[in-house]
């Protein structure tokens, strides 16, 4: 009886989220005009303790089931019936933002060293929008910005890090409810329930920040590959 009602446990627990990742993908899609697709996610397997396994041909892959696969990037679109169409047919897909153009952009840290960046942020009374967080990275939604612009704010620096990510034009990021193999994509700082398209602060407000937090926190702030 018991593993009867975990069962049925289990799989309420999984319609639940099937429905949470196309309610998101639409409100992001239609309400906020945010261009979204299906990520490659995660392929089922029977061995509990296994690693994760991409859904893509590669056998190697280093961000299982956090990158754009069938359809490709270009894909993206803000079209509620493509979306709903996408999700019905696989409904533990991912999301997946594509930033640049008149989407928002992101910069992003290891876990330790944005949370450092964010308090280092919150200790100057900044205003930001979103922060995405994964076990292993930590993402701030910023404001549309180009390369030649991003290009000049980074040739001010002495050094930038490695460790610090720039998701601009014809790049992407997982946004919540998400699961990769790196584990569960949260808004470490959600937009506003109930609001418009979320305000998001310009790149130059932050980026000193962060690269700071990438400059000093230990290794960069994780051991992790990604």
């Amino acid at each position: 009886m018991r593993e009867i009602l975990g069962r049925r446990r289990r799989l309420r627990f999984r319609r639940k989220a099937r429905t949470a990742r196309l309610d998101a993908a639409v409100t992001f899609a239609v309400e906020w005009d945010w261009p979204v697709l299906p990520g490659a996610g995660l392929r089922a397997t029977t061995r509990t303790a296994a690693a994760p396994v991409c859904s893509c041909p590669d056998p190697d892959c280093v961000v299982p089931g956090a990158h754009p696969y069938d359809p490709g990037l270009l894909a993206a679109t803000t079209d509620e019936r493509m979306i709903r169409w996408w999700w019905t047919r696989r409904p533990d897909a991912p999301v997946v933002l594509a930033t640049g153009g008149a989407a928002p952009c992101a910069v992003s840290l290891p876990a330790v060293a944005g949370a450092r960046a964010l308090a280092a942020l919150d200790a100057t009374g900044m205003r930001l929008g979103p922060v995405v967080a994964t076990p292993t990275r930590w993402s701030i939604l910023v404001a549309p910005y180009g390369l030649e612009r991003l290009g000049e704010l980074l040739y001010a620096k002495d050094s930038v890090p490695g460790s610090v990510r720039f998701h601009g034009e014809g790049g992407y990021l997982l946004l919540p409810p998400s699961v990769a193999g790196t584990g569960q994509v949260r808004w470490e700082r959600a937009p506003l329930a109930g609001s418009a398209r979320p305000w998001l602060p310009d790149v130059e407000a932050v980026v000193d920040a962060l690269v700071e937090a990438g400059t000093s926190t230990p290794g960069g702030g994780s051991r992790l590959a990604y």
